[in-house]
């Protein structure tokens, strides 16, 4: 007994011992070592991180994602220097955000440069190519973008539902067929979401976040954890209701995938960054109708269940009304991006369980497997053209 519990002390301070020695030595970095490694000028870094227009003003959201502390000096619109109140102050310590107020008669849609200058005389600017209102919580607007991701998310699912009696009507091997185009349709909403978020981290997220490794790390992590989920789901049905449990995973997937899509949209409109028409509607209708399709596909071998294929309909399809209200009212490039990607991870974690459920029946490197795949991302990519 008391063998087994000095080796347990021993354990513990092996493994404690390390940690010490690393904060030893972080402390004489940041203590008497930081005079011998402070080599060069550090300079500052400040960004833009949100510009609303509100009666008569323009509020940015700034943030310094430098080395150093900065103060903010003065604002300019449209190179021209205006005055500015800065809440909580103008000093910002690393990573420390404030709210610039500039009284200013802005008009709607037109272009503005809103620039800011630091204490050492850097000036760091984010322009706007139509000036659009800040949105305010309503109830006027929370229904607006509510209808919004009606229109986008769950109408479109809804209606690639209706393809279940059709593939349910297939032969195994057009069945495997349609299968494989399921996993093209994820494959290129996988991808999809890896872009956005990749091209939201270049335009509005400072590089000290180092973005795309943020992208890789939440994907990659919402993938693992997901793909240990789903495989304890799957493991624990009878055979008879892992069609079941796919489609399941396949429309959680999808609806996080239109959390963030429906996030993007939001924040498109609130920053005045699209204006929404019929056409881009339809468009949004058009590609995401294929989303239903791939639910659909898993179960077909499944008896008619309307209430399932409904209860999944809405689980794919309404989180687009989620991700507009929370795009639209409370925009962040970061949660924006950690959204995406978990919606990455979770699509590809659905295109494993697919191949792996079509892979007890066969080879995957068959044609029709092939030539499904193809086809999936293929009409992905059309539909996406006319968005």
């Amino acid at each position: 007994m008391e063998s087994a519990k000095s080796s347990r002390v021993k354990l513990v301070v092996s493994g404690i011992i390390p940690l010490v020695l690393l904060g030893i030595m972080i402390f004489y970095l940041f203590g008497p070592g930081s005079e011998l490694l402070n080599f060069g000028i550090p300079l500052p870094q400040i960004t833009l991180e949100k510009i609303e227009f509100v009666d008569s003003e323009i509020h940015v959201t700034v943030r310094n994602t430098g080395p150093i502390e900065v103060s903010i000096a003065q604002a300019d619109v449209n190179d021209r220097v205006q005055p500015a109140a800065i809440e909580p102050d103008r000093h910002l310590a690393r990573f420390e955000a404030a709210k610039v107020r500039i009284p200013y008669s802005w008009n709607e849609a037109e272009p503005y440069e809103i620039g800011l200058t630091v204490h050492d005389g850097t000036r760091f600017s984010s322009s706007v190519t139509a000036a659009a209102p800040a949105m305010k919580p309503s109830l006027e607007l929370v229904s607006y973008f509510a209808i919004i991701g009606t229109y986008v998310g769950i109408i479109p699912v809804l209606i690639g539902l209706l393809w279940f009696p059709f593939i349910a009507k297939m032969s195994r091997a057009k069945y495997t067929f349609f299968l494989a185009i399921t996993v093209g349709l994820l494959i290129f909403l996988g991808i999809d979401a890896i872009e956005e978020g990749v091209e939201i981290s270049a335009q509005r997220l400072a590089g000290a976040f180092n973005g795309q490794l943020l992208i890789a790390t939440v994907t990659i992590c919402s993938f693992v954890a997901l793909y240990y989920i789903s495989e304890r789901l799957v493991s624990r049905v009878s055979a008879a209701s892992k069609s079941v449990a796919i489609a399941l995973m396949v429309a959680i997937g999808i609806g996080l995938h239109n959390l963030g899509e429906g996030l993007a949209i939001g924040a498109a409109i609130g920053l005045g960054e699209v204006a929404l028409s019929t056409f881009l509607i339809v468009g949004f209708t058009i590609h995401n109708t294929t989303e239903g399709l791939a639910i659909a596909a898993p179960m077909a071998r499944q008896k008619p269940m309307i209430a399932k294929l409904a209860a999944m309909g809405l689980i794919a399809g309404a989180p687009a009304i989620f991700g507009a209200w929370i795009g639209g009212f409370e925009y962040s490039p970061v949660a924006s991006i950690i959204f995406l990607s978990v919606g990455a991870g979770a699509i590809f974690q659905v295109v494993a369980v697919i191949l792996n459920w079509i892979r007890r029946d066969g080879s995957l490197l068959s044609a029709p497997i092939v030539a499904g795949i193809a086809i999936g991302m293929i009409i992905m990519y059309i539909t996406s053209i006319i968005i």
